[in-house]
């Protein structure tokens, strides 16, 4: 094995089954999915020629779910550290089948490239569709999805060893249905700061858990706001502070609440709208967000607000009896489709200004 060869990737790295000898056969690969690849692999390709350059970071965006995405330059050293720390808290090491269908444009499909390369899998790379582990008869040691493609997956689980699900809340009846799975499942918690995950929380099984987990040497605090603070010496300068209100449990574990700029302050109460939406998922199917209204003598009203393929207001109406009196929603109202984030986060801001302008009759 050349030495150019080891420092750069792991050798038993593959690339959908390929293995590749030398830095020139790799680029010559990467320079035909260029020319012939579909717009993922062109991205992919891309993506790989950026990190197999002499440049210290690759760029990367925000998933823009507070305001617009911000770009971010990201160590390449740090990344190698995180995907080394994933390989060890999920035990997964050289010769493991990986999917690839996340868009490489944020963190979460850079680092399953990065992943692979470091810890030498073989990755398989697919379009970043909702049932994009449907669609080929592969079976996988590691697959990373977001919530709306687990809820096109689940006729395929099967496949999958370990499975980890990010980039927005997972809705309460699709981790009801990871019960019946054999599988090791896993909701993490992490950002583009974060260089993906820093903490997991299980999801089935004897070891399924409300809260989350650190990864290998991150600790965690809160501030006086009772938001979170990350202190990952290995991949942080310094602590960074969130704006997610939690739970401490101990310095490694939390329960996660909800976003502190997102709380409804009605009637001088606060309410974590993600916390109300838990309570719901339980007996509500279809798509919905609590969100607020202004209101003359509570400051806030809380509204729910579904799309074309929410529940019924039928089935809200007996949902909703199983809230606290001042967590119920004062009024439901309705769009088309609700916005979301290209990773299929809730804007919550953006759905707050249409919901207004609604009420007014803009």
């Amino acid at each position: 094995m050349s030495q150019e060869r080891s420092q750069l990737w792991h050798p038993s790295f593959k690339l959908n089954g390929l293995s590749f000898d030398s830095l020139v056969s790799l680029h010559e690969f990467l320079d035909s999915m260029k020319i012939q690849g579909d717009p993922h692999e062109r991205d992919l390709a891309e993506f790989l020629k950026d990190w197999l350059s002499i440049e210290p970071f690759v760029v990367s965006y925000t998933s823009g779910t507070t305001g617009a995405p911000k770009k971010c330059l990201l160590s390449k050293e740090k990344m190698r550290l995180s995907a080394q720390t994933t390989g060890d808290f999920f035990q997964i090491g050289p010769g493991a089948n990986a999917l690839l269908c996340l868009p490489l444009s944020f963190i979460a499909g850079k680092m399953m490239v990065v992943r692979a390369l470091v810890l030498g899998w073989d990755l398989h790379v697919v379009a970043p569709t909702k049932d994009a582990l449907t669609q080929y008869d592969s079976t996988y040691d590691f697959v990373a999805l977001v919530p709306h493609q687990l809820a096109f997956s689940y006729r395929a689980l099967d496949k999958v060893k370990v499975l980890i699900v990010g980039g927005g809340v997972l809705p309460a009846h699709l981790e009801e249905k990871l019960q019946h799975s054999r599988i090791r499942a896993y909701a993490t918690y992490g950002m583009t700061e974060t260089l993906t995950h820093v903490a997991a929380r299980r999801l089935n099984g004897v070891e399924r858990s409300e809260h989350y987990s650190a990864m290998p040497e991150v600790r965690f605090s809160s501030d006086a706001r009772g938001c979170l603070e990350i202190h990952a010496p290995k991949l942080l300068e310094a602590p960074l502070v969130t704006n997610d209100l939690v739970q401490i449990i101990d310095n490694q574990n939390f329960i996660y609440l909800g976003r502190i700029d997102d709380m409804i302050n009605s009637g001088g109460v606060k309410h974590a709208p993600e916390s109300i939406e838990r309570k719901l998922k339980q007996y509500l199917k279809g798509n919905f967000i609590i969100s607020s209204l202004p209101h003359q003598t509570l400051g806030e009203q809380i509204v729910l607000v579904k799309d074309a393929h929410g529940p019924s207001e039928a089935s809200i109406d007996e949902a909703v009896d199983h809230l606290t009196p001042l967590e119920r929603p004062k009024l439901i109202l309705k769009l088309e489709e609700l916005p979301v984030t290209d990773t299929g986060k809730y804007k919550r801001k953006e759905l707050k200004a249409i919901i207004l302008n609604q009420k007014n009759g803009l």
